[in-house]
């Protein structure tokens, strides 16, 4: 396990090899840490990625070459030790590849590789998922980082907004008491595209936002001005903090994937907003986080 820095004029960002986590992004003009520090007393992590699956599966159990797997939720990458692919003044690669260990949990060969590219203001993150096996690989994967809110002292998160680049409302998939997704939605109207964090926003889990309902989402003070925005391609998303602890983090989560639909028990190339890459295809996606 090693922690790898980069630097430019504006930011210091933090990578440990382990899980390939995102640790770190301060500013250099002000010294403020805008990533949540993994006290295990809200949550003992930062930013993990999740992958081969984004969510959990129906009774941990998923379906695939006429055999039951047990799957965690969120998958294991998380908890893999990733090796150093390639570093450079602004940017880190790092990768993990399939072994034996992997195989017994998911039968497939694959190639992950995360990266980490400073921009004037902020970080974007990489995803390339490769297929060097000789079948189609099923798989899903997500961002979850976690963002320090408040992030003024003497702050309460209840003092700041969330803004969506979205319309009049945004509509969340309802979780149920394990973490599946239920038929049930709920309605959240915002006013020119603010939504107040409540203390009750958060009590039913995460928001899940479907459907390419937003691309921007940002965490802004009392008055409107945004302190940090996540911008992403990806067609659903999570907004997430621990339900009734007060925690003073919020996560936004750019997700390929999702977890299972109550009582889903397909197979696992027909789980809901999956994706299916070819033999010898390379997948990609990004999202840029800003800080101002």
């Amino acid at each position: 396990m090693a922690v790898y820095e980069l630097t430019n004029n504006t930011v210091a960002i933090q990578v440990n090899s382990h899980g390939a986590e995102w640790k770190s992004l301060k500013s250099l003009k002000n010294g403020t840490e805008y990533l949540w520090k993994a006290d295990p007393a809200f949550w003992g992590r930062t930013s993990p990625v999740l992958f081969p699956f984004v969510g959990g599966v129906n009774n941990k159990e998923y379906r695939t070459k006429g055999r039951i797997y047990t799957m965690s939720q969120h998958g294991f990458a998380r908890d893999m030790e990733f090796a150093l692919y390639l570093k450079k003044e602004s940017e880190i690669w790092f990768v993990l590849q399939s072994d034996a260990q992997t195989y017994e949990k998911y039968p497939y060969e694959f190639t992950l590789k995360l990266g980490y590219r400073l921009l004037p203001a902020g970080v974007e993150v990489l995803w390339q998922v490769e297929n060097p096996g000789k079948e189609e690989l099923p798989f899903s994967i997500g961002g979850h980082p976690a963002f320090n809110c408040p992030i003024e002292e003497g702050k309460k998160q209840t003092d700041y907004l969330l803004r969506l680049d979205a319309g009049e409302q945004i509509v969340s998939t309802r979780l149920s008491g394990n973490g599946l997704a239920t038929d049930e939605q709920e309605v959240f109207q915002l006013k020119d595209g603010f939504l107040p964090i409540t203390e009750q926003l958060f009590d039913k889990d995460a928001l899940v936002i479907e459907h390419d309902q937003a691309r921007k989402v940002s965490l802004c003070r009392a008055d409107g001005r945004p302190y940090l925005t996540v911008t992403m391609s990806a067609p659903l998303f999570g907004i997430w903090s621990p339900p009734k602890k007060n925690a003073p983090f919020i996560c936004i989560e750019p997700w390929y994937g999702r977890c299972d639909r109550e009582g889903f028990r397909g197979e696992l190339k027909d789980r809901e907003w999956g994706n299916c890459l070819a033999p010898g295809g390379i997948w990609k996606a990004a999202y840029q986080v800003e800080i101002s």
